[in-house]
């Protein structure tokens, strides 16, 4: 019988997602209120709450979906299911944890990792042992991989480097030097970013490839000029973020080749299956195939805003304001969220083929879902807008008037987060109902 670790993330991190939305919501509405719970749960304090709660949705989710393809699927012996459920263990442990350490204002880290430096050495240990486990059961089982294992296990190897590399500062090398730890900061969390996607853009195609039953699409060179890109991204896209730092030119313009490219091959991949994709494969896995259509609805938007952003004479003007924040809702909600929510739908039909995912409240809140995004992500564009102008053009009034007469746009992406909340919750709901069921004594 198969091991229920895999389930056991994949339960967290719909936790967790559900926390990190309920966080958001909070901090959003304070925009409005900023009196509101501001003695108890100021902004600082729910900032760190909502970003570690939807990292690790993004985190857990990936990891318990790989373990399941693996296991489930694959039908592979994992090299050691005690690792597997120390690495839970470890997570679940350092999780509560952190929140412990923001609740009580153990807050002395950087950005994405506001906690205690020293809980950054549990997750490395978990990091290890998934990467001793995965590489050793492929390695065990697999020849010649295609090239979501190769995806895969980049994003772990890249993952453990990068989430050391995030706590350079702690060395006076970097930290006495400005210009060094900052840049160092912003390469960290970009290629930390870039380490995750390697994880959930090879669940896509892994995705792909099983609805479609074709093993070309994660096999052909398409597929594996992809992978490089990523990979070129993950390790130098980031560069992107540090315009402003007085590095080389040369830096820069790498950064700005490389960050307009690899949506646009994810973009071509995704569009090109759909196109093949037959009728009645699509009716097997109805849900996980409208969210990866989504996920290529999302990709497109946020090319268009990130080729713009990209742009340094565009850049100075959006860097720090609400449209850089849209751009990352865009991102993490509009395609690590969808393509997880795919990876989820696909697993609860390999775990019960009779059940009917094609729901009528499901599919109205996969609907509810992508317009609450859309109008999100707008009303945060608008405010990024309005901001940046008042910054760089009008220079008129106090900054308290500026932020008066933008509590419409605050009030908007508020309702529409709420929106986001409802919907996404209407669609999870009867994934975690069945994901519990299949952890009951017996199952």
């Amino acid at each position: 019988m198969n091991s229920k670790m895999p389930i056991y993330f994949l339960v967290f991190a719909i936790i967790s997602l559900v926390l990190g939305m309920c966080f958001g919501m909070t901090a959003s509405f304070q925009y409005v209120m900023p009196e509101f719970l501001k003695d108890y749960f100021p902004f600082s304090k729910l900032r760190p709450f909502h970003a570690t709660s939807v990292i690790a949705w993004i985190i857990l989710a990936a990891t318990g979906s790989i373990y399941f393809f693996l296991t489930y699927v694959e039908k592979f012996k994992l090299f050691s299911p005690v690792l597997g459920k120390l690495h839970f263990i470890i997570f679940l442990l350092t999780g509560t944890a952190i929140y412990y350490s923001y609740t009580f204002d153990y807050t002395e880290g950087r950005e994405y990792f506001a906690f205690p430096s020293f809980l950054m050495i549990p997750i490395l240990i978990g990091w290890i042992l998934f990467g001793i486990n995965y590489f050793k059961t492929l390695y065990q089982n697999m020849r010649g991989w295609p090239v979501y294992y190769w995806m895969w296990g980049t994003g772990i190897a890249f993952m453990t480097y990068h989430l050391m590399e995030a706590h350079f500062w702690l060395f006076d090398f970097f930290r006495l030097d400005f210009i060094k730890d900052f840049s160092v900061q912003w390469k960290s969390t970009g290629s930390f970013t870039g380490s995750w996607n390697m994880l959930v853009y090879g669940i896509s195609i892994y995705l792909m490839s099983k609805i479609k039953s074709d093993t070309n699409v994660a096999t052909n060179k398409v597929a594996f000029f992809f992978y490089f890109l990523g990979l070129t991204n993950l390790m130098f896209g980031w560069a992107h973020h540090t315009y402003l730092v007085p590095t080389q030119p040369w830096i820069r313009y790498v950064a700005y080749g490389i960050s307009m490219t690899e949506w646009i091959v994810l973009a071509s991949i995704i569009y090109n299956w759909k196109r093949s994709v037959l009728k009645v494969e699509k009716e097997n896995h109805p849900m996980a195939y409208r969210f990866l259509l989504a996920t290529d609805l999302w990709v497109f938007l946020n090319i268009i805003l990130a080729l713009l952003f990209s742009i340094p004479a565009i850049n100075y003007f959006t860097h720090g304001t609400h449209i850089t924040v849209a751009h990352s809702m865009g991102t993490t909600i509009g395609i690590n969220t969808t393509i997880l929510f795919s990876a989820l739908f696909f697993i609860i039909h390999h775990l019960y083929p009779q059940y009917n995912t094609d729901r009528k409240w499901v599919k109205r809140g996969f609907i509810a879902f992508n317009i609450s995004l859309f109008l999100f992500c707008a009303s945060l564009f608008a405010a990024g807008v309005k901001r940046s102008y008042w910054m760089y053009v009008t220079k008129v009034g106090a900054f308290s008037e500026m932020e008066e007469s933008m509590v419409i746009y605050y009030i908007s992406f508020f309702i529409f987060g709420i929106g986001i909340f409802i919907s996404l919750v209407t669609v999870v709901f009867p994934i975690f109902k069945m994901l519990l069921l299949k952890l009951k004594p017996g199952k």
